[in-house]
């Protein structure tokens, strides 16, 4: 099974990356999204992101060049009907991952292969939204943030999945210069299972008045060789996408998931993180 031709659909942070990291190893990459700004601001991103790899000497004029020869933006979900590999990268919502998914069903070829990058979602169940043809060449690929620098990818079949797709994927996943580890189809799978009851931990502490979420990250770093603590890793994928995450995995799993009271004051008082600019941490506007 040849993949050379990827798309990506969801031009968030992850979706993005992505497709940047497939660009920069050759393949040919479109970026969906639904409207123009959000394709410009994910282009904008992408291309401060190489122009700061350019200055460290992981790439060069030519090199760049390449990247975005490959990479192409596009508001036409219909573009993706040559795609080898159609890579779904939306809002963790099973609704909203339904319909991107039924739409791809219907427009890509018999023979391309479309997966979820969700976090939590049971691989199984986003599969009911394609047809049963499409099933065999169906499957989960969980990509971590920051695409561009975190190598790991968990590769999840699920019921249907055939194990020509999966060496396939973690084929091209290798391509990239990613690590694929296969995972069974659980709700959560296996690397977030673990990280969201560290998290869950995390918060109990300070809720307890044990130490300030600054102590704790500098506790991870420097006792436990974490190169992020876990409030700047909140901060980072958002608190909004850790409390719907672990609300996914208390319906799944019962009490040990449960979210935590301060979590959900964070985000009800509208401290998403990096991204609103205010979080477990302050992040001061940056020059335009």
């Amino acid at each position: 099974m040849a993949i050379e031709r990827i798309g990506v659909v969801g031009a968030g942070l992850m979706g993005a990356e992505i497709a940047l990291v497939f660009a920069q190893a050759g393949h040919s990459v479109l970026l969906a999204d639904e409207t123009q700004d959000r394709l410009d601001r994910a282009m904008k991103r992408l291309t401060d992101l190489v122009e700061r790899g350019k200055s460290r000497g992981q790439f060069d004029a030519a090199a760049q060049a390449r990247i975005f020869a490959n990479l192409k933006p596009t508001l036409q979900l219909e573009d993706h009907a040559d795609r080898d590999w159609c890579i779904e990268a939306v809002f963790e919502d099973e609704a909203v991952k339904a319909g991107i998914l039924q739409r791809l069903d219907g427009i890509c070829k018999p023979d391309c292969v479309i997966s979820s990058n969700t976090s939590s979602i049971s691989i199984s169940v986003l599969a009911a939204h394609v047809g049963a043809v499409r099933r065999t060449r169906f499957l989960g690929t969980h990509f971590f943030s920051p695409v561009s620098r975190m190598k790991l990818v968990e590769v999840i079949p699920g019921f249907d999945t055939s194990e020509e797709t999966v060496i396939a994927i973690q084929a091209t996943c290798r391509t990239a210069g990613k690590e694929p580890i296969r995972v069974t189809d659980v709700v959560g799978f296996a690397v977030n299972r673990m990280l969201h009851a560290f998290w869950l931990e995390a918060l109990r502490l300070v809720e307890e008045g044990v130490a300030t979420p600054e102590d704790i990250d500098k506790g991870c770093r420097l006792g436990l060789g974490h190169p992020v603590g876990p409030f700047e890793l909140m901060d980072a994928v958002t608190n909004g996408l850790t409390l719907q995450v672990q609300e996914i995995m208390h319906e799944a799993y019962g009490e040990r998931f449960l979210p935590r009271p301060i979590l959900k004051q964070m985000v009800r008082a509208g401290r998403e993180g990096k991204k609103s600019g205010r979080g477990w941490y302050d992040y001061p506007a940056r020059p335009k």
